[in-house]
């Protein structure tokens, strides 16, 4: 037994050592809330369908080729300034005519002015997405808007902890603000270790939903991984999420290999007066757990019932090299998949704001600096082996 004055032990020791970017381990009642979890099991988060999180052997060996060849990595960034929407801050001063106003800042982070209330998607000011400030990938554009100037942030949701999702200064600049953190299960533990009090935090577990200033929150399934430390233990759950409010609805899908829970979470949930969909930082690599473009179109008519229906809006592109795709492939390709289905796709410039019950933007604003590939642009076919496999771990402190 440990008293007042004992020695710490060799563990918390070492967890005093630990870099705060790696965040915490869960322990105690939230530990024993993951265990309950039904979705936890065999000592880890499991996903709706199986997922291979990261190439392996033979394979990891090809996409090392492929990833550091000269030409290939040319093609992964723009050839000039990306453009950045110059009026932010003024727009998004004018109140949303129709209630509902979505403005991209770049990846995944998304501001969406929803019946009233500010919600603030997977926000990542940082300049990297790394545990160091010295390495690991650069943003490729400028933040549209400053984080302290965005004004009131009533939510601010978290996906999953990934480093392009969950970033450690803008966690810290946001925790000495009043907003509140919708988090999935197990995520808390880091926040709490960055400075965030227990009381703004709601940790949930998939279909579980909590209210706040008069919108729902609700974490819904995706398939993907976690982790940020050198040990992944998967102890921390990874959602997609549906904000409803008195008028209007809402879904942001995090990382997410396509499965077919996006047509029950559409049942459930839907209709979307918009939808944020993941449809870069894919690969044949790691198929089980980012969506491409033609996958993200697919999952957004499963959302919809089936049908074109809400807008689109395309995230998880264009700020940070994440994977070996060309950097304006993504953009492109939902472009081309909108049009082959009839679906409204919206093209905002980071930090441009659009309402998408009135005008949508549409300007393919990256091809005046997208690097020329060696093959016309191409819409692949869905990767969709949805047969449950042996589901593996991983220990990349990276994106997944």
């Amino acid at each position: 037994m440990s008293g007042a004055g004992s020695t710490p032990s060799l563990s918390s020791r070492l967890r005093s050592l630990r870099p705060a970017a790696f965040g915490a381990d869960p322990t105690g009642e939230r530990m024993a809330r993951i265990r309950r979890s039904p979705n936890f099991s065999d000592g880890v988060f499991q996903n709706p369908v199986g997922a291979r999180t990261r190439p392996s052997g033979a394979s990891m060996v090809e996409f090392a080729k492929i990833y550091f060849a000269k030409e290939a990595r040319a093609r992964r960034v723009p050839v000039g300034p990306v453009p950045v929407h110059s009026a932010t801050l003024a727009d998004l001063a004018r109140p949303a005519a129709s209630g509902l106003r979505l403005t991209w800042m770049g990846h995944s982070s998304v501001l969406a002015e929803i019946d009233g209330c500010r919600v603030l998607f997977d926000p990542v000011w940082g300049e990297r997405c790394s545990p160091f400030a010295f390495a690991g990938p650069k943003r490729l554009h400028a933040v549209p808007a400053p984080l302290a100037a965005l004004g009131t942030v009533d939510v601010v949701v978290i996906s999953h902890d990934h480093y392009d999702h969950l970033d450690l200064p803008t966690i810290r600049a946001l925790a000495s603000t009043d907003t509140v953190f919708a988090v999935p299960l197990g995520v808390g533990a880091h926040l709490e270790r960055w400075g965030v009090s227990p009381d703004r935090l709601r940790e949930l577990d998939w279909n579980e939903s909590t209210e706040i200033n008069g919108i729902r929150l609700t974490a819904t399934p995706a398939r993907h991984f976690c982790g940020r430390g050198l040990r992944n233990q998967q102890h921390t759950l990874w959602a997609s999420w549906v904000v409803a409010g008195p008028e209007h609805r809402i879904y942001h899908s995090g990382d997410t290999g396509y499965f077919p829970g996006f047509r029950d979470i559409g049942a459930e949930h839907g209709p979307f007066d918009a939808t944020m969909i993941q449809i870069g930082a894919y690969s044949e690599y790691w198929p089980d757990i980012h969506m491409t473009p033609a996958e993200g179109m697919r999952a957004h008519l499963d959302l919809q019932g089936g049908r074109p229906a809400g807008v689109m809006l395309p995230i998880h592109w264009g700020t940070f090299n994440l994977a070996p795709h060309p950097w304006a492939e993504p953009g492109e390709w939902t472009r081309d998949a909108g049009e082959e289905v009839g679906q409204v796709v919206a093209s905002p410039q980071p930090g441009e704001p659009f309402e998408p019950a009135g005008p949508v933007p549409a300007d393919p604003w990256w091809r005046g600096v997208a690097q020329a590939i060696a093959r016309p642009w191409r819409k692949p076919e869905p990767a969709l082996d949805l047969v449950p496999e042996e589901r593996t771990t991983s220990d990349a402190v990276a994106e997944g």
